[in-house]
This record gives C-alpha cells, structure tokens and sequence, in this order.
C-alpha cells in the first residue's frame, strides 16, 4: 500500500489540499496525518485560523474516512493542560472542542492514536525506542508488535508526555535504539528538517515548519511511503 504523509500541520490547512491532490490522483491509495494542528508562532491570537484548520481536518476526515491520525504534542497538550512554547490560552477552549468535534467526526475512535501500524512501517509524531518500551514493561520487548502498539497507545500520561516518548522524542538529534528497527521503518515529524530523509529506519518528514519569520525551513514536498517494501518516494506539491 502507498501512503502519503501529511506531516506537522501547524495551522497550514492547505497541507490537507495537497494531500488530497495525491490521493485523488492515485499517487497513493491512504493518508496518515502526524498533526501538531493547531500552533504556530505568533498566531496565538489567530482563534479562527485554529477554527479554520480544525474544520479543514474535519472535512479531509469526513472525505478519507480511512485516514491514520497520530497526536501530536501541540494537539495533546490542551486537553492535558500542558502549556508550551506556541500555546495559545485565546484559543483553549476553541481547540479543546474542535479536537471534540474532529473525533466525533471519526468513523472508528480507534483512527487517532500515539502509534499506528500499516504493514511494515509505523507511524507516530516523534519516534519509538526500545527504552521507551523497555520502561513500560520489559516483557514488551519480544511481545507481537500489534500488543506492543496497543501498550504505548494506552500508557498513562506521565509515560507519554516525556523526552523519551513516541509523542516528544527526537531521533534526528538523539541516537538511540530505535524500537524494532530491523523489522519495521518509522515515519515521524515533530523535528523540523531540510528534506524528507531516512536515517537508522526513521523517515524524517516534518519539511514544513517555519522559522519564527514565516519562511518555510524544508523543501515542498510530502512523503509517499511504500508499506509493503518500505521505500519512500517524495511528491512536490
């Protein structure tokens, strides 16, 4: 199956356009979104660009209903009340119940998750060490992979909100083990890079950030993901 990966979003709904130009053009056959929706800097204020975003999710859900969502620490962040860089106290209460609105909006709940699995290749917002699971139960580590998502996806708060989390960690700077890597390839954002790249089984993708002045730190381009042969393809959009 090939699948086009809709990295950090960042208030920009038109990453879901281009998405779906892929899709409707049958460049792939199934999206994954690694969110980080709402946030982005000094949009604080820019409550209906929020509105705006979130609806546009919401719409793309509705039209791909089997579309793979992966919270993002900016998305999980308001409904736990953890306030970081980019939170924005105007629009609280309008992303708590937006994200509200976007899960009723889902055929299946389970559609949202931390980690999600489509064949051979595992998609999350940060990426999955093999401590991370070790802290979580060591029997894990030579469980079946589908109870191993299963365990991260319900792992209590304190186990997801730290550095070391498939929400927070950052493979592109810090070298770890990565959880099963000879098995399966991850497909994360969260850090922000120059160009779509894979690096010790993780596919790098969040081309779309920006730096505090508007301008975009990547290349345009999305990630198709090959989930039977692993092998990635970059679309221009």
């Amino acid at each position: 199956m090939k699948v086009v990966v809709i990295p950090d979003v960042h208030l920009k709904g038109w990453l879901f356009d281009r998405a779906e130009d892929i899709l409707r053009s049958g460049r792939a056959d199934r999206a994954v979104c690694l969110m980080d929706i709402p946030d982005d800097w000094d949009m604080e204020f820019q409550v209906e660009l929020y509105r705006e975003t979130y609806d546009r999710a919401i719409a793309f859900a509705k039209s791909f209903p089997d579309t793979l969502w992966c919270y993002g620490n900016h998305d999980i962040s308001y409904p736990w009340g953890r306030l970081e860089s980019g939170y924005s106290i105007c629009a609280e209460a309008t992303v708590i119940s937006k994200l509200e609105d976007f899960k009723n909006a889902l055929q299946d709940k389970s559609l949202l998750a931390f980690v999600h699995r489509i064949d051979n290749v595992l998609f999350m917002h940060g990426g999955l060490t093999k401590s991370f699971v070790r802290g979580l139960d060591k029997k894990l580590l030579d469980a079946d992979i589908d109870d191993v998502i299963a365990a991260v996806n319900s792992a209590p708060q304190e186990f997801i909100w730290n550095d070391d989390s498939p929400l927070w960690f950052r493979p592109q700077y810090i070298k770890k083990e990565m959880f099963r890597n000879d098995k399966f390839t991850q497909v994360v954002g969260h850090t922000p890079v120059d160009e779509i790249y894979e690096k010790s089984g993780v596919i790098s993708t969040d081309v779309f950030s920006t730096f505090p002045d508007g301008q975009q730190i990547g290349e345009s381009a999305m990630a198709v993901i090959d989930t039977d042969s692993r092998e990635c393809e970059k679309v221009e959009v």
